[in-house]
């Protein structure tokens, strides 16, 4: 049976606990691997100067300016928490939420078709329009001290973060977005990792090609080969406190863009009328609040679906034969499926297994 993690800091701790015969082969290399290892420092500090000449950061935030932002950031929440948003602004996982505003589009478990360059813009309309604050409060700043040009910003996602949560490796789509990528980090200090490798069984990821520190109030600026060349992540165990990055961005005008009849929600924003408005762009996921104690709630992690699922043994008709990676909870909102079974040999009942998709 496999332990149940609240916080994926605590598995990646574990793991080094429970494994110190792998510890001692790292400590005590091989020549031949000490020989290999001096080979790659070389390519290593090429590619993470390579990485480093992509990207700048600007600290543009007081601390005052970043509480006026938080603020506005934990009403985004509230308001989503009541429903307000369309279906398609609001995105929810364990640990990470999303607020698509501007422009939204599809990824993970929500593509028709995997793999890189498969990524679609919703239609038009179908998540809500950039906040004013954050033209006001944020874009404003980002242009007035020339980071971005005017008119730049058509798209702005929130990620609303709780401790050990985390963001896969991935690049940007680049068939999606212009360069350069902006984001600006709220609520505490973190750190952006590039190059690193993620396995989920059990957790693991690899060290970085650069470790980028970012402070809270910090803008980081992403182009060259920062942004396309190599992916960037954000680890569970870089994330200690709640953490908000508002990220800016320009879709391409040749951007792929699925068409209203390809969505499986058949919402019409013209249609909708007072109570029903509100009925049917509640977004059909779990609502749990972003506060810093959710980590401590139990609940089952993305990293550990498929090991969950796995550890109960299922009617062969009932078991699936492939896991996404990231957004596999989404093909059913508010889902809640509840397995038992009978032991074949003492007649005891297996351990029920509730799978939360969200």
């Amino acid at each position: 049976m496999s332990a149940t993690y609240t916080d994926l800091r605590e598995k990646l701790q574990s793991l080094y606990r429970d494994s110190p015969k792998e510890v001692r082969k790292r400590k005590q290399p091989t020549s031949d691997t000490e020989e290999e290892e001096a080979a790659s420092e070389p390519e290593e500090e090429e590619e993470a100067r390579k990485v480093r000449s992509g990207i700048r950061q600007v600290r543009l935030f007081s601390p005052d300016e970043c509480a006026r932002i938080e603020a506005k950031i934990d009403e985004v929440v509230s308001r989503a928490e009541k429903g307000l948003y369309r279906e398609h602004t609001v995105d929810r996982a364990p640990l990470r939420n999303k607020y698509f505003f501007g422009e939204g589009y599809t990824y993970g478990a929500q593509l028709q078709r995997r793999g890189p360059g498969q990524e679609r813009l919703y239609p038009k309309g179908e998540v809500d329009e950039i906040p004013a604050w954050v033209n006001e409060l944020v874009i404003r700043r980002l242009v007035e001290h020339r980071v971005i040009p005017e008119g730049f910003v058509n798209s702005a996602v929130i990620n609303d973060y709780q401790p050990g949560g985390c963001i896969v490796s991935h690049v940007d789509p680049i068939h999606i977005f212009e360069r350069p990528i902006v984001s600006v980090s709220f609520f505490s200090d973190s750190a952006l990792c590039f190059g690193c490798k993620f396995q989920f069984k059990p957790i693991r990821v690899s060290e970085p090609v650069f470790f980028l520190p970012v402070q809270r109030g910090s803008v980081t600026v992403l182009s060259g080969y920062a942004a396309d060349e190599i992916t960037h992540c954000i680890r569970p165990q870089d994330i200690k406190e709640r953490r908000a990055v508002v990220i800016l961005r320009k879709t391409r005008t040749e951007a792929p863009r699925l068409e209203m009849k390809s969505l499986s929600s058949s919402y019409q924003p013209e249609r909708l009328q007072g109570s029903n408005r509100q009925h049917i762009l509640k977004p059909k996921r779990s609502h749990r609040k972003a506060d810093p104690d959710a980590a401590h709630r139990p609940r089952i992690l993305e990293m550990d679906k498929e090991e969950n699922r796995r550890s109960v043994l299922l009617p062969k008709q009932r078991r699936r034969s492939h896991f996404s990676s990231e957004n596999y909870w989404r093909r059913s909102h508010d889902y809640v499926d509840t397995y038992t079974e009978t032991g074949e040999d003492d007649g005891s009942p297996v351990r029920k297994v509730k799978m939360r998709r969200h």
